[in-house]
């Protein structure tokens, strides 16, 4: 059947602006980090990036090694963009990475002009695209000169292969000293994408202020801590996680402190009208620093869910003291290491 979009879709749709750039995001944008590959049900895949554009979702996130298989969630993304986004190319904003390893050998990984700009070529050839929206380094990499580095993002813009160029899991140093090196290049840093929820609350310290201060937009990535902030791990660790699979997900993170806290959250969810989800993805979103929050979603409903957290954003001065009691570091930072190493 013919996909034809919610004539009202940006009837009462929320749009935050990315620092201090001509571009909006929504509140809630869409990441294809998992459920998206190819060993994923393709027509799920398609029905989620379909509701989530009916629901003013317009910006879609990828790397080159999403999947599983790597590369997948580009293909199958690139799939449901000639089904059913050929006439609305314009009113999505995608955006793709390149920083870890995608193929084997010296060159298939790290900040090198070589592996980004063929990385690049190669997204693009997989989406069926002539540019994407933002490209990001996915990672600082301690053994390349970030000279290097920001060049080749400058290079991808001049070539009109990317519009916007973004980093992510940068400290808040080397954040200010890439925005450097990308101005003398006469490209504007556009957005830094670092993780971020109540369980990983490293961006509070500096890098907000850094990217507050230098016009720089903030998506939040796993605002969900890899679905701890959710009622899935409320009563056990179903068959069907991640944290069973053993895939981006420590069972480590599933320590009794940290299921202490998420219960308690939970509780405090429940007394706000929200699920546990809902709450985690509207607290990332209380900061007007922080853009937009970056979520994944495994079906229809879990998506609607997510996006169901717009409908209640506020808190009051008493819910957030008493989530601050539990939203403590729950040792949940997959990407601490390569983000200190690089400092």
């Amino acid at each position: 059947m013919t996909y034809i979009p919610e004539e009202k879709r940006y009837d009462g749709a929320l749009f935050n602006r990315c620092g201090r750039s001509g571009i909006v995001l929504p509140p809630i944008s869409l990441g294809l980090w998992q459920n998206f590959g190819g060993v994923n049900v393709f027509e799920t895949g398609r029905a989620v990036i379909r509701r989530a554009f009916d629901r003013g979702v317009t910006h879609f996130d990828l790397a080159n090694n999403y999947g599983p298989p790597y590369g997948s969630a580009e293909e199958n993304f690139g799939e449901i963009l000639r089904k059913d986004f050929t006439g609305h190319r314009n009113e999505l904003l995608i955006s793709t990475k390149a920083g870890w390893d995608m193929w084997p050998g010296p060159y298939g990984l790290g900040g090198s002009r070589k592996y980004l700009l063929a990385s690049l070529d190669e997204s693009l050839a997989r989406m069926g695209l002539e540019y994407v929206d933002i490209f990001y380094s996915h990672r600082p990499t301690a053994d390349v000169p970030l000279e290097e580095t920001m060049g080749a993002l400058a290079q991808a813009v001049r070539q009109g292969k990317a519009l916007y160029a973004g980093i992510s899991s940068y400290s808040p140093e080397r954040t200010r000293e890439a925005a450097r090196i990308l101005k003398s290049e006469g490209v504007r840093l556009l957005i830094h994408q670092p993780s971020y929820s109540m369980l990983n609350r490293w961006v509070e310290k500096e890098l907000l202020g850094t990217l507050d201060e230098l016009g720089v937009g903030c998506i939040a990535f796993s605002p969900l801590a890899q679905g701890l902030l959710t009622d899935k791990y409320l009563k056990g660790v179903p068959e069907s996680s991640r944290a069973s699979a053993g895939v981006s997900f420590n069972k480590e993170f599933l320590s009794a402190e940290n299921l202490r806290r998420v219960k308690a959250l939970n509780e405090i969810a429940e007394g706000r009208g929200q699920s546990l989800a809902q709450m985690a993805i509207a607290w990332v979103l209380r900061d007007k620093r922080v853009t937009s929050a970056l979520i994944g979603a495994h079906s229809v409903e879990q998506l609607d869910d997510s996006l169901d957290a717009t409908k209640k954003l506020q808190f009051t001065d008493a819910e957030l003291h008493e989530i601050d009691g539990y939203a403590e570091d729950g040792a949940i930072d997959l990407w601490k290491g390569a983000r200190e190493e690089a400092a």
